[in-house]
């Protein structure tokens, strides 16, 4: 089961496509018995070669930005007919209309579900429920009753005044001034 880290990643690359106009956004959850090599395909068309390479630009900025999190490889970016990020976790297909229609990847996957960004949102929801409650949080030390009556005091008038500079006179130099000039 991927971690709710890897759902975080995986929506927010699929936000990323959102943004730059991408076409057709599909999440594609593959069979563990089938795919050993990741999770999730995150696939996306663009209206042409720069919109792929803007799509994969946007997604590689957000992760390393929001995460700190760089693909592990970039493939196809000089031709952006076919760019494929590799996150592990999942995998960015980022096509043109036509390399799309002819490699058909979705039909390629049938065992594979598509999911919605709705859905992922309650599988991230779900493992974050699960996460908390196989981690309980740590108890907190009770504060003593002597911190919360000095918390509620009010401040005496002890905090350092500010120190005053006194006045430069005119014509008198500094001290680095003075050396320079008996030099």
């Amino acid at each position: 089961m991927p971690s709710p880290e890897s759902y975080q990643l995986l929506l927010a690359a699929a936000a990323a496509c959102e943004d730059k106009k991408a076409e057709d956004i599909r999440i594609l959850a593959l069979d563990p018995a089938e795919s050993g090599l990741t999770d999730y395909f995150l696939i996306a068309n663009g209206t042409n070669e720069r919109q792929n390479v803007a799509i994969t630009d946007e997604i590689e900025l957000r992760l390393k930005r929001d995460f700190g999190v760089y693909p592990n490889s970039v493939e196809g970016r000089r031709q952006a007919e076919w760019i494929l990020m590799d996150y592990v976790d999942f995998i960015v297909h980022v096509f043109s209309a036509e390399k799309r229609a002819f490699y058909g990847l979705e039909r390629l996957r049938k065992s594979a579900t598509t999911i919605s960004v709705a859905d992922l949102n309650a599988e991230l929801t779900a493992a974050i429920a699960t996460t908390r409650a196989s981690h309980p949080k740590k108890k907190t030390p009770a504060k003593s009753p002597a911190r919360k009556a000095a918390k509620k005091a009010p401040k005496t008038s002890s905090t350092p005044k500010k120190k005053v500079k006194a006045p430069i006179k005119k014509g008198a130099k500094s001290r680095a001034a003075r050396s320079k000039t008996k030099h």
